[in-house]
This record gives C-alpha cells, structure tokens and sequence, in this order.
C-alpha cells in the first residue's frame, strides 16, 4: 500500500500521531474551515461532522493505488496528490498568517505548491529543491485540476504553460509527460466520481495532447467557454445557443464585457450559479467582470465560493437551494440595466446588494457575492423555519413585502419542483379537457410542469399551444423541459388577469382554465384582498379579450355540492384526526370553518366545509402548509351559471356543464374517516370537480 495511504487509514483509525510523520496529513487532519465544492455534497449537516478534503485525498491515493503504473511514476505522484489540497488545511491562525505572507489560498493549486515549497526549505531540503524531480513535483501540485477546470470552462489554456515548459526545458520528455499527466487527472476526476471520468476520459486525452505539444496559443472562444461553463444546465434543458444568440443581437457592450473573462481563472461557478438563468448568469459574470482590476496584463482569479455557500442549506437532511435568497438575487438582477452595470452602478435596493472585493496581490482574487439586509437575513432566516407550519404563508408574504414582489408566485416559491412533478401527474384527469378543444390555437393558463401542452401537442399535433404563467421560474423550466424533449409548444411569461397585453383580440380559438381558477382566487390579491370572486371574474374577463368568435373557454376546476345547507358527520379512524381539523380551522383563511364536536372522532360539518377540510386532510402533512392556502370550492353549479352570466350576458353559450367526483379521493380517505349523513347512514363523498365548456357568440 502507498504510504501516504497507509497514513491516512492509520489516522483515521484513531492513529493521531502519525500526523507528525507527515506534514501535508498533519495541514488535512486539523482543517477548521470546510473549503469544499458543494456541487457534490448531499448535506451540509454531514460536512459539518466530516473531513470531506481528507476523505477526497484518500480517494485519489486509492485510486493511484489500483494503477499498473511504473514504480517512479506512482511515487511522484503520490508526492502530487498527498501535497495538492494541502492549502485547504490548516488552522483558522494558520490560514491567517499564510494570507498575511501572501500563499495564494484561493487559488488552492498554487497555494499548496507553495506549502510544499516551504515545507521542503523548512525541512533543510535546499538540495532537493534544486533538482528536477522537486520542479516537476511543484509544478503537477501547481496545475492540478486544471484539465477539468479547462473542459468545464473555468481555466483558459494558458494556464497549462508551466507544463509545457518542463518539456521546453528538458526536464521531461514529452512522453513522459502524459504518461504523468493521464494517471493524475484519472485519479484526481474519479475520487469525485468514476463515471464522469469515463466521460471526461477521451476529452482529458486530447487536451493533455495539447498540453505536451505546447499548443496552448489559441484561446478557446467565448462562446464555448460559456457553453462549458453552462454545462450543468444545458444538460436540464437550457437553450443555450438560443440564448447566447439573443444577448449577441440585442446585447453588444454586455458582450464585450464578457470578452475579459479570457483573462479569469474561475472557481466554483456551476455549484453557485447553475440553478440561476442564463440571463442572470451573464449579469452576474457581466458584474464581476466590470468591478474586477483592470490595469495590467496580470490574470486574475475570480471566486463564487462564498456566493455558493450562502445559497445552501439542510431541508429534511439533505442540501437544498435557498429558493428564498435566490427568487431575491433574482428580482434584483432582473431590475439591473445595462447602464447601470457597465458603468458600475448598484440599483436602488434598501435590503439587498452585490459585493465584489478584490484582496491580495497579483494575481488577484475577486469574490462575487450577495448582502442582505439584517431585517431580509432574519425574515429569511424566519422562511427556512417556519418552512412546515402556517407562519409559512406569512413570512412569505412578508418577504415579498419587504421586496415589492407581487404575491400571486407564491405557489411556485416553495418545493417549485415537487409542484410541477404533481401536476404532470395529473395528466389522466386532464385528458377530459381535451374531447372540447376546438381551433387551430390554444392558450393553456398556468400551465405548471406542462402537462397540459404535451397533451395538447400529442393530440392535435397540427394545433399551436401555448401556454402563460406569471412565474419566471416555471417559464424556465418549462423551456428546458421543451429543449430536452424537443417539444414544439411555446410559453411566455405575462399575468392571466391582463391577456389583451400579452396577446392580440381574437389570437385564440381555444383558452383552458385546469385547476388554475381555485389557485387565482387562493393567492392573487385583487383590489386588495385575497379569495376575492372578483378575481375569477378578470381572469375570465381577460380569457374572452383574446377569444375569437367561436372560441371556447374550458374550465376545470374545483366545485361546492348543492343545496349548500346540507350537513356531514365525519368520523375520524386516526387518533389525530380531530386535532387535524381543529388545526385546519384555525389555520383557513377563505372563509370560517364551521364544525360541532359530537365526541372525541366526531365532528357535524356543513357539507362544504367538510369538503373543503377533506381535500387538504387527503394530502397528508407534506403538503399541508401549501393546501391550507388554496380554497378548492368557491361556486356551486348553479352559482358558477349565475357568475358567467352576469359577466357575459348572452354573449356565451354553455356547451357543456357537468360535475363529478376526482378519482382518488375515496380511495384515499377510506381508511382514515367514515362519512355520514346526519342521521347517521353512510354518506358518499360529493362531486369534486366542474367542467364547463363556453362557447363565445
């Protein structure tokens, strides 16, 4: 076994003096600060109890290990790889005092050769130092990990030169090079991942080809780089070259800022910035290329790291993305000009500002990051806890407030991916809507993870869908999801309460409402107030602004039973069951709940609040802070005839108006209650669901 190996296992076997034999385990074994790239962790609570740099250098030995490599070869680099994270170890006064004396710790590559350096000349070994071996060792700590920071677009070429000058100079022969270089990245990829080195393999093969011949002359060109640098969501779905397209068009001095990056080295980019959208992606490079320094030749190292770890945090155990900061880093660069951002302006935002700080000499590093607020930090902090209970919905609100955001995207702030993978798995119930579709164009309003247009697009493939949703982040996920499955409808982003702005009278024949008008009525505040009929009536109002003659308005929604004055025994099998109600009374905003207690399971509703109560109870406590928000029911059959006739008179007819029971809903909750009539007969569970189909005359 290599001896570094055998160090490291010794240690963690509780073998602590050991460090002493080797000062590069003894920098790894008392790190206090996590220096990791949170691209591949999976929980942040973990990393707090683990020595992740330690555990990644033990995996790169082993993987040396396995090797069938030479005997000179396998112990130079184990030498590289034992001493190449070393500047990511250290005491926190040990890392202050390295600062102070200018070791490039951003940089991590440069800065553990360094310590190697120092750590040789302290050892009296000025004689090793002089030879080759020292120069090529110190050189490999110096470069390593930049061939997979140049495929992944973070290194331009250049930064290769010290290798190729060990050929240049005769201390390698350029075949002796690669024979070093291929073994070291394969170690160095795959203790991060095996498959990815697969992947990478072939690539890696070819730059390193490169590398030795010393072509490292041409530069790669911006587009690619970027192209690289936004693998990780290009491979969501991002249309990347539709997008680099439009910012060339209509962005040029944007564009030439951006050229100055061939003058950056890169760190943590994809783990900070991939969840982001092109667009914010290319202001946030834009910024940071203007704020860095520009005199001089000198390259520069610009970092993400302290970006990428204020985004993170545990949910349910596991990182998760602070949706909260970045709907806000969001709103923020959405409002930056371009006049503002080329002549280094900072918009008018009283709880939220970007910071670029360049620190040490050349080359210099510059951190890019966001500043809360100390009132936004708290009201965030507030979010992250009151994640699972009804303050959830206020601390939102508040936060929104405290940005000015409208507050109708609050269905998409939180979970946003579980919610659009259950509306895709609503496509059953969908396909009904589908029998009343006429015309050549269609508008699907709120169209969620797209159900509807994939639907829509397999039916009637000659038809044109199109679907609208005022969340920028459903626009995009919806665009990626088009690109990966090259799906051929359309979205854009605009407010289904003001359609005429969006789109011309008569620009469709057919506009679908599908569990959308409950979610309007829930969460938009119309004319001050939340669940507010009024606003069904702008959204339907708005439907018919764009509505050709002939048209058809299909609704889907959810419905109250009739006569409303009948009443309901609930009787609860689970020992929680009425605690749940009691919950969920206080907690509704809609309207008063009303129930008798009849017994410690029992309770006498009205039949539509029991209903209502029935449809957040089915969904269980994952879902229960985002359920006790929405209002299902808010018309009867008739009174839903009544409110479309006093909106449109007789200039609609009803094709279709029928009601029924969702599936589902008995089979779920036929183990956790029994429903009664009021003398005590079982009850079936009333209709849930109202389809109505209007016809524009």
């Amino acid at each position: 076994m290599l001896r570094s190996l055998e160090a490291i296992r010794s240690y963690k076997e509780g073998q602590t003096e050991i460090t002493k034999e080797h000062a590069w385990l003894e920098l790894l074994a008392s790190a206090e600060e996590r220096i990791v790239n949170l691209e591949h962790v999976q929980s942040l609570q973990e990393l707090a109890r683990s020595n992740p740099v330690l555990d990644y250098v033990e995996n790169t030995l082993a993987r040396l290990e396995s090797l069938p490599l030479s005997f000179w070869i396998k112990e130079l680099l184990e030498d590289v790889l034992a001493w190449s994270e070393a500047a990511k170890g250290g005491t926190l006064r040990q890392r202050l005092v390295w600062r102070e004396q200018g070791v490039q710790l951003m940089a991590h590559n440069m800065g553990s050769a360094e310590l190697y350096r120092r750590h040789l000349a302290a050892a009296g070994q000025q004689e090793t130092m002089q030879g080759s071996r020292f120069r090529v060792v110190h050189t490999l700590i110096a470069t390593h990990g930049l061939v997979g920071q140049t495929l992944r677009g973070e290194v331009g070429l250049a930064e290769h030169r010290p290798l190729a000058d060990l050929v240049e100079e005769g201390l390698l022969e350029s075949a002796e090079l690669k024979r070093l270089l291929m073994p070291l990245n394969e170690c160095v990829i795959a203790a991060v991942s095996v498959e990815l080195w697969q992947q990478l393999k072939h690539e890696a093969e070819l730059l390193i080809d490169r590398i030795v011949r010393g072509d490292l002359d041409e530069s790669i060109s911006l587009k690619e780089r970027l192209r690289r640098l936004r693998s990780h969501a290009i491979d969501k779905g991002e249309p990347f070259d539709t997008s680099f397209n439009t910012l060339e068009a209509n962005r040029p001095e944007v564009l030439r800022r951006l050229q100055t990056v061939e003058r950056a080295a890169l760190w943590f980019v994809e783990a900070a910035l991939s969840e982001f959208s092109f667009g914010q992606f290319v202001q946030m490079m834009a910024i940071v290329l203007s704020e860095m320094p520009q005199e001089g030749p000198e390259r520069v190292h610009i970092s993400f790291e302290r970006l990428m770890n204020t985004l993170y945090y545990d949910y349910k155990g596991r990182k998760k993305m602070n949706v909260y900061k970045k709907r806000m880093i969001e709103a923020y660069l959405n409002e930056y000009t371009d006049e503002q951002l080329l002549n280094r302006q900072q918009p008018s935002n009283a709880h939220l500002t970007h910071r670029v700080e360049t620190i040490g000499t050349p080359p210099h590093t510059v951190y890019m990051d966001f500043v809360f607020s100390p009132a936004a930090t708290k009201l965030i902090e507030f979010c992250v806890e009151a994640e699972k209970s009804p303050l959830y919905e206020r601390a939102v609100l508040m936060l929104y407030d405290l940005f000015g955001l409208r507050r109708d995207a609050y269905d998409r702030f939180h979970n946003e991916d579980d919610y659009l993978e259950t509306m895709n798995r609503t496509a059953d119930y969908k396909q009904v809507i589908l029998d009343y579709v006429t015309g050549s164009k269609v508008l699907d309003i709120g169209p969620g993870g797209g159900v509807m247009l994939d639907l829509l697009e397999e039916r009637f493939p000659e038809k044109q869908a199109v679907g609208i949703d005022i969340s920028s982040n459903v626009i995009e996920a919806l665009e990626r999801k088009k690109q990966l499955e090259n799906r051929r409808w359309t979205v854009r982003q605009g407010d289904a309460l003001s359609l005429k702005n969006e789109f011309a009278a008569e620009s469709f024949d057919t506009i679908i409402f599908s569990s959308i008008l409950h979610e309007l009525y829930s969460y938009i505040e119309f004319k001050g107030r939340q669940f507010n009929l009024e606003t069904v009536g702008a959204a339907l109002r708005s439907a018919y602004d764009v509505l050709s003659i002939g048209g058809r308005i299909i609704i889907r929604d959810g419905i109250m039973s009739e006569p409303a004055e009948q009443r309901r025994i609930i009787r609860f099998l689970e020992p929680d069951g009425m605690a749940w109600l009691e919950r969920y009374a206080a907690d509704f905003a809609g309207r008063a709940i009303r129930y008798e207690r009849l017994g410690s399971d029992e309770a006498l509703m009205p039949v539509n609040d029991a209903m209502e109560f029935l449809y957040t109870y089915t969904w269980g406590e994952q879902a229960y802070v985002h359920e006790v928000q929405e209002q299902f029911g808010y018309f009867t059959p008739s009174a839903y005839i009544s409110f479309i006739r006093s909106l449109f008179g007789e200039s609609v007819n009803f094709l279709v108006s029928r009601h029924y029971l969702q599936a589902g809903y008995t089979e779920a909750l036929a183990s956790r209650i029994e429903l009664m009539d009021e003398e005590r007969k079982p009850a079936n569970l009333p209709d849930s669901t109202f389809l109505l189909v209007l016809e524009k005359i």
